[in-house]
């Protein structure tokens, strides 16, 4: 079983390589950003009330994404283990996972986090804008993503260096680059056959 938490500041490729390290690893990519997407696209609650935070760069509250996330690891497909793209966001997020975790009897195993300069975040966030004419990817909200990101997910790296369980991964390369390095940290976290 392997259980991997992706993390990254807005921008930093955690979609680009959340599915390649899933597949390395053998396990199912759980992204809360592609949950709320497609919730936003079927019009449901849950979408609208994702769509309001979304849009202003907030994150979406605890409850509805913390809701969201136990549903969706107690599916079958998860047992063999998972790679989190999205959650946990902030410290409270974090003890919710881990009492997920210990209610269905196992642990987080890593964080891999994707380090890049915030000016080069910046810089692809609004070509993606452009290409994907993402509501939100405006200069400002970005901006507001990443003064978000500092504050409340950023301390979830010291909690997972102190657990012994954290792996950074320079983001800045190219895509071949990266994936290669994110190659690299899948091989140490593979269980022994």
């Amino acid at each position: 079983m392997t259980t991997v938490v992706l993390m990254g500041p807005p921008g930093a490729g955690k979609g680009t390589h959340a599915g390649h390290l899933a597949e390395r690893l053998g396990v199912p990519v759980v992204s809360t950003g592609d949950i709320f997407r497609a919730q936003v696209a079927a019009a449901t609650e849950l979408g609208r009330t994702a769509q309001r935070f979304l849009d202003a760069g907030e994150y979406v509250p605890d409850e509805v994404t913390n809701a969201m996330v136990r549903e969706r690891l107690a599916a079958g497909d998860t047992r063999a283990g998972f790679l989190l793209d999205g959650y946990p966001r902030t410290l409270d997020q974090a003890a919710v996972l881990d009492e997920i975790l210990v209610a269905q009897g196992r642990s987080l195993d890593a964080a891999v986090v994707l380090r890049v300069d915030p000016e080069d975040l910046l810089k692809r966030l609004l070509r993606r804008a452009e290409i994907e004419h993402r509501s939100d990817d405006t200069e400002d909200v970005i901006r507001r993503r990443f003064q978000v990101y500092d504050d409340q997910t950023a301390p979830l790296v010291a909690l997972y260096a102190g657990r012994g369980i954290h792996h950074e991964v320079d983001a800045t390369a190219d895509i071949d680059t990266v994936r290669e390095r994110m190659r690299r940290v899948a091989d140490l976290l593979r269980p022994a056959a």
